[in-house]
């Protein structure tokens, strides 16, 4: 079983869906899209629920949003108890409040757009995180990147064995989040995801390996993409080897 080693009671997870993604282009919400017959965010939290890792569960929303997240986690039956709260201004502010609610050393925080992280990455990220300190999911670039300047001028061409495209879960030590995201509000600092807080701190952060199928749906092409997604998980009889 997984959670031989890794008890249930160790584990808590932060939802962030409290953005409203101007980029899809709808006045719905993208976390609140359908994807075929239920939001996405459904999608998203069943993952969890039904983990055996995970104890409890916060969803961090927009403020608007939390009565129908809770209609939502009642309708659909989820097994563990998931806190809905209001979020705050910006992401990092939402996570912050999420981690408050929480009580297991340990925590994953996951963005509420990304449905399609498996059972098994979850638990990989979990446990390279006890190992190592901290971890994030993410996965070797495809493409050659190039940084440009202010003018449009490529002035370099990274290595790209050295790049990857981070994702989440990242997990962490809640001690260590917090501590973070309380350094970073007392410095101003607003980072582009929980691993650069605790980064700044000068804690090794280790990487591992994810799929391609956990998206981050954004735009109106990610739904397409995450409709391709869901069938072919559907069709897999572990609903897991779908990279």
């Amino acid at each position: 079983m997984e959670n031989e080693y890794f008890p249930a009671a160790d584990v808590g997870a932060v939802i962030v869906a409290a953005g409203r993604g101007s980029r899809m282009g709808t006045k719905e919400s993208k976390q609140f899209l359908m994807l075929e017959d239920k939001p996405i965010i459904v999608h998203t939290l069943a993952v969890f629920d039904r983990h055996p890792l995970i104890r409890e569960i916060v969803l961090v929303t927009g403020a608007q949003d939390v009565d129908r997240c809770k209609a939502w986690i009642a309708e659909y039956g989820f097994t563990k108890q998931i806190k809905v709260i209001p979020g705050g201004a910006e992401r990092q502010h939402s996570v912050y409040k999420g981690l408050a609610e929480l009580s297991a050393p340990w925590v994953l925080v996951h963005d509420g757009v990304r449905p399609f992280v498996t059972s098994r990455e979850i638990t990989s990220c979990y446990k390279a995180a006890v190992e190592y300190g901290a971890s994030v999911l993410a996965v070797p670039v495809k493409d050659t990147v190039k940084q440009v300047n202010a003018e449009g001028y490529v002035t370099a061409t990274p290595d790209r064995r050295s790049l990857w495209a981070i994702q989440t879960p990242q997990a962490f030590r809640r001690s260590d989040l917090l501590l973070a995201h309380k350094q970073a509000e007392s410095e101003g600092f607003t980072g582009t995801d929980d691993a650069s807080l605790v980064e700044r701190m000068g804690k090794a952060v280790k990487v591992v390996e994810g799929g391609y199928h956990n998206i981050k749906i954004t735009t109106p092409e990610d739904l397409g993409i995450a409709e391709s997604i869901l069938r072919r998980m559907n069709e897999s009889k572990e609903g897991e080897d779908v990279s």
